[in-house]
């Protein structure tokens, strides 16, 4: 019978994780020493090396790789014990872990403070996040819930229709085309475009809407924060394509402009997704519920009254047959 105790698995699944045991000594709040004997007593309760170092690197071996399985399974198990005990105490105690995608923060945060106000002896823990993060926390069952565009593909989750996500074409006020209606998408297969990072769910869906019309996406500027690409519009350095809850606040005062461009908005979706076949707590159920019934009360749009007569773009429709392809998508009705 292997003699391991909890803690050097918690040790070993974050050497193993961060491949460093100095990123893992930070990351547990231990002394680099203290992460390297906790191993060396796991690998001689195991009778064999978990890592081995090439260089500077170090990787885990066969055995490591079959540890890490098992320590993954046992941290499931002891994850499910905790929802159990906590639906014991009830909804108003226990703890919440929801990761959102950076541009849903706009919303996000304001749907959890009108939640947790209900709910103040829950600890919540909130995690604003690019969507790489997001798969590798999905893939590792770290969160709760996650609240996020197209949901990642190859991993099993259960994604539930939150609401609707249009992205516009944002411009400087002083811009030569804000006056200018049903302006047709080729007049900016020239113009300069500043996009989020690769990657990014929003720069994706607007490639494939330009790609599917054969206009050139020029991205002249990169950035990888939202902020930085409304001060870059603003300042004229050129246009925008983001979603409309994180430009809510600019269009309402006139520090930006939304184009009246053809197709446009581009229609997607926000969705609220866990692991699927992933046990909720008491209190992460009661945040799905209230955020299904609740999220569009807590945007703040101009153009509210338009949304609901925009015709859906192809782009969500073909994200609802791709969700068909690798998870379980569920779609509330309209």
């Amino acid at each position: 019978m292997l003699k391991i105790t909890l803690r050097q698995l918690q040790v070993f699944g974050s050497v193993a994780r961060n491949l460093s045991y100095t990123a893992a000594a930070r990351e547990l709040h231990l002394s680099q020493p203290g992460v390297s004997m906790q191993i060396r007593q796991l690998e001689e309760a195991v009778g064999l090396p978990l890592f081995e170092q090439l260089g500077k690197k170090i990787y885990l071996t066969d055995a490591g790789r079959h540890m890490l399985e098992y320590s993954r399974s046992l941290e499931d198990l002891l994850d499910e014990a905790e929802v159990v005990f906590d639906s014991l105490k009830g909804v108003e105690s226990g703890h919440l872990s929801v990761s959102v995608a950076t541009t849903a923060s706009y919303f996000a945060t304001r749907l959890l403070a009108a939640w947790s106000k209900q709910h103040q002896d829950v600890s919540i823990n909130l995690d604003v996040t690019n969507r790489q993060i997001l798969q590798r926390q999905l893939e590792a069952n770290e969160p709760d819930l996650v609240i996020m565009g197209h949901p990642p593909p190859g991993v099993q989750v259960d994604a539930e229709a939150l609401m609707k996500n249009p992205l516009v074409m944002i411009a400087a006020p002083d811009h030569e085309l804000v006056n200018e209606r049903n302006i047709p998408l080729d007049r900016f297969a020239s113009e300069p475009f500043v996009v989020r990072e690769l990657g990014s769910g929003t720069r994706n869906a607007t490639q494939r809407f330009f790609d599917a019309r054969g206009v050139p996406f020029n991205k002249t500027f990169i950035m990888t924060r939202n902020d930085a690409i409304k001060q870059a519009v603003e300042a004229g350095l050129g246009l925008g394509i983001v979603s409309q809850h994180t430009v809510e606040l600019e269009l309402e005062t006139g520090y930006l402009r939304a184009l009246d461009v053809v197709g446009f908005p581009i229609m997607r979706t926000w969705y609220i997704v866990r692991r699927k076949g992933k046990r909720l707590s008491p209190a992460a159920e009661s945040f799905r519920q209230f955020a299904l019934e609740q999220a569009e009360r807590y945007i703040r749009s101009p153009f509210a009254a338009t949304l609901d007569s925009a015709a859906p773009q192809t782009e969500d429709i073909d994200q609802q047959r791709l969700l068909g392809s690798h998870g379980c998508l569920s779609e509330r009705a309209e």
